[in-house]
């Protein structure tokens, strides 16, 4: 299958080979890049910008759940230092929601350029082992071209008659919304277009509001200010009756406009570093994975900038997947073929749930008519006032609510997400998912079952006689009241297969 023909392009001569290729350098690729160098793959990374070309920074926000997955790499305290953190919210005049709430290491919102997390992955891969190209261009992808395989074809600046090949055992399409690996795929990107016409921009403010983050909507007009922490704030703003199509030029008045009618000022707006007209759609593609290609982030899923979802996702889209591939690749997995279809599995769900949170936010923002704008601002209230509905709410935004099915033979809470669980020695659960592997705790004196790639660690309650087995990406795999050593082995034998003996010695645990 192929995404595009080249005229007259040459066939493409000493294709390169890797374990997996990767197409699109977004936080999502740089995030799964990572995580499979650091496997021990071989892993290339294709990006079609320039390495000097900056990204468009349309995200900006950090939720707990994508926090607590980069603490489990070592790196949210350093990308928490690059912003700033929102604890509380209050929508539409109500009362003001307080974050500190979420049972989680990182109770708060980070906002912070799209660009530091991007910064951030990309040191992480290349540290890893990552090999980075920017200045390629994918134009085709083909399956089976050597049994077991995928052929990804790319050109770089100049090189139109010359097309260079990739063959690796699995791609991963992480490259947006117009994803030419989907395209390739043949796949369609059903949904609709919900918001025809908003701008976006990084502003800087004379007179900035009194709350970190502001935000409103009118009859005719939404808009919304948060700041970054270094003086420059992210601006969105929308206008009922604007009929600018995506691409159009926006500039500063139409801008301060805007805000003026929805927030009352437009609190001084003035020097703005860029200032983008976008569309925004609802959209999933139907299947994450065809043969030995999947997709992740925009290029799966992509919804309204509404609860500021999009990046969040696709990271965690990138968490689900990257330890299945290494696990399908290195052997260590019982039935590799169940393991890496459980990824369309478990997140194409998820998908589905951020189109309907994310759409549902953004029509109660864009809510037309007395009767309706009474509503959401009376519903405003009342979530203020109401625990469980915020904890429910919370949660969903943040992604700590997130859960997938029981595996096959468990009951819950096995899919659930795992909290950072204070383990013995000092260390914390999320510290000793650092390894990359599974992690099993138990009570002291439980044997490690033979030959297996995992941590084995224990409660820091030594009273404490209950078993779990968490996944690389901190969701249990199974738990139970209490263990013996034998069905601690099958636990463990469902998920891993024994580490094949190295020369010299036998195999030791991680």
């Amino acid at each position: 299958m192929t995404a595009a023909e080249a005229p007259a392009a040459e066939a493409p001569r000493d294709p390169e080979t890797a374990d997996v290729v990767v197409i699109g350098a977004g936080p999502t690729g740089l995030l799964l890049a990572g995580d499979l160098a650091a496997a021990g793959l071989h892993v290339i990374l294709l990006e079609r910008r320039a390495r000097t070309a900056a990204n468009l920074t349309r995200a900006f926000a950090v939720h707990a759940r994508t926090l607590e997955l980069l603490d489990a790499r070592g790196l949210a305290d350093e990308l928490v230092s690059t912003g700033r953190r929102i604890d509380r919210v209050r929508p539409f005049g109500g009362i003001a929601l307080s974050l500190q709430r979420l049972r989680s290491r990182y109770p708060f919102v980070l906002i912070t350029p799209q660009y530091e997390t991007e910064k951030l992955l990309e040191r992480r891969a290349l540290s890893t082992g990552a090999v980075i190209r920017y200045d390629r261009e994918v134009i085709g992808l083909h399956q089976d071209l050597e049994p077991g395989t995928v052929a990804v074809d790319f050109r770089t600046p100049g090189g139109i008659h010359r097309i260079h090949r990739i063959h690796a055992r699995h791609a991963v399409g992480t490259d947006g919304v117009r994803s030419t690996v989907r395209r390739a795929l043949g796949l369609p990107f059903p949904g609709q277009a919900v918001i025809r016409s908003m701008i976006l921009a990084d502003v800087r403010l004379t007179h900035p509001p009194e709350d970190l983050l502001a935000v409103n909507g009118t009859a005719d007009a939404f808009a919304f200010l948060v700041p970054f922490g270094d003086g420059w704030y992210r601006a969105i703003a929308w206008h009922r009756d604007s009929h600018a199509a995506e691409g159009d030029p926006a500039d500063l008045e139409e801008l301060r406009a805007i805000t003026t009618t929805a927030l009352g000022t437009d609190h001084g707006m003035h020097d703005p570093r860029w200032i983008s007209r976008l569309r925004s759609d609802e959209r999933q593609v139907p299947s994450y994975r065809v043969g030995r290609v999947f997709l992740a982030g925009d290029a799966a899923h992509v919804h309204s900038p509404a609860g500021g979802l999009g990046m969040n996702t696709g990271l965690q889209d990138a968490a689900n997947l990257s330890w299945k591939l290494a696990a399908a690749l290195h052997g260590q997995s019982p039935d590799p073929e169940a393991l890496l279809d459980s990824y369309h599995r478990e997140r194409h769900p998820v998908g589905r749930l951020v189109l309907r949170t994310s759409g549902a936010l953004v029509r109660v923002v864009m809510a037309a008519g007395p009767l309706r704008r009474t509503a959401r601002n009376l519903g405003a209230r009342l979530l203020g006032r109401i625990g469980p509905a915020q904890d429910r709410a919370l949660a969903t935004v943040s992604g700590l609510g997130i859960s997938y099915p029981p595996p096959p033979g468990t009951r819950r809470p096995a899919g659930r997400r795992a909290p950072d669980i204070a383990l013995a020695g000092g260390q914390r659960l999320y510290e000793a998912l650092r390894a990359g592997g599974f992690v099993l705790i138990t009570p002291p004196g439980a044997a490690t079952p033979p030959a297996t790639p995992l941590t084995h660690a224990h409660w820091r309650d030594g009273t404490r006689t209950a078993c779990a087995l968490v996944r690389p990406d901190g969701y249990l795999a199974w738990s139970a009241p209490a263990a013996t050593d034998a069905e601690l082995t099958a636990a463990v034998g469902a998920w891993l297969l024994p580490r094949r003996p190295t020369p010299g010695g036998p195999a030791q645990n991680a």
